[in-house]
């Protein structure tokens, strides 16, 4: 099995000693090929050539922004309107990943350990029984996202939060939540914006902010989950979570429900629209406003479509059997 690792050098967990354990460990066991990414958007250049070359196996040692960067160097434009027809995903590179950012959200979604040693030593027994899963994954606008994709506050806050990782700051758990605080209620004196467009249902308006997603928990903060659509995993449709009300109270309760472990039905609120299994789902807004994949920030607009892609890329996991995934 031919294979290329690629290594974001400047991803917030990862040490010049962990990744050279890391490579040298994969080149004990793999024909490994390591690159390291040089700036935004490297990633997805390696990624691509990786599959011009034929290479079977592109490992991820990063965070969730260069997995989502390979994906997309992967697939390109495939099955997106346009684009060319969609590939076999056996005919492409699978994907694995060693954790390096500081969510990891994919990686956690596959039961990957959050240690690079460790995970590294999960891959390999992972290789040797050839467990491989292909999963379905979302696009929205011009990108490809494996686990979410948001517009408003919470695409606000990987804005402030990238600005703020642009002027040094480390991306801890403490800042995320105090940039999340701020921009929550920076976004509660605004007028809602947007217009949630559910196919066979009416159009959903006076919407502050929606999460579309691809995955269960919607993200972690620390070693807390956070639940949006429970039902929604990599083998079904996205689900839409979106909001009519930034009042704080309501709002409190929503977020104690998000992060409970006892309730496995997800959040239930008044203020709340909420649905899974969705083919696509449409989000409009009256002006610009930022909007989010996989926790990237891909900027402003004012009319974006979500639509799932089953069956569409192959990942390196001990995921248990998902509907109607091969």
């Amino acid at each position: 099995m031919r294979a290329l690792l690629i290594v974001n050098p400047n991803a917030t967990s990862i040490t010049p000693a962990g990744r050279d354990l890391v490579a040298m460990a994969l080149k004990s066991e793999l024909d490994v090929v390591e690159a390291q990414t040089e700036c935004r958007g490297h990633a997805g250049e390696l990624a691509r050539q990786a599959r011009a070359d034929g290479i079977d196996l592109v490992i991820v040692h990063g965070g969730d922004g260069t997995v989502n960067e390979v994906v997309n160097g992967i697939l390109e434009d495939d099955g997106a309107p346009g684009g060319r027809p969609i590939a076999d995903p056996r005919t492409l590179p699978a994907i694995a990943v060693i954790p390096g950012g500081s969510a990891n959200v994919f990686a956690r979604s596959l039961a990957v350990p959050r240690d690079p040693l460790q995970a590294t030593v999960h891959l390999s027994d992972l290789l040797a029984r050839n467990t491989f899963r292909t999963i379905g994954i979302g696009r929205a606008a011009h990108r490809w996202f494996l686990f979410n994709a948001g517009v408003g506050v919470d695409a606000e806050v990987i804005a402030n939060m990238e600005a703020l990782r642009d002027r040094g700051r480390a991306a801890t758990s403490a800042l995320y939540v105090r940039t999340t605080i701020r921009t929550f209620f920076a976004a509660a004196r605004r007028e809602p914006t947007l217009t949630v467009h559910v196919p066979g249902q009416d159009p959903v308006d006076g919407v502050h902010f929606a999460f579309v997603s691809n995955a269960s928990p919607w993200t972690f903060l620390g070693d807390r989950a956070v639940v949006t659509n429970p039902g929604t995993d990599y083998g079904s449709g996205l689900g839409v979570f979106a909001s009519r009300s930034m009042r704080t109270l309501p709002n409190l309760r929503l977020v104690q429900q998000m992060l409970s472990p006892r309730r496995t039905d997800g959040p239930s609120v008044r203020h709340l629209l909420r649905e899974d299994d969705l083919a696509q789902v449409r989000i409009t807004a009256t002006g610009p406003i930022p909007a989010q994949v996989d926790g990237d920030h891909i900027g402003d607009c004012e009319d974006v479509t979500f639509w799932y892609s089953p069956e569409r890329i192959r990942v390196v996991a001990d995921l248990p059997p998902l509907p109607r995934v091969r």
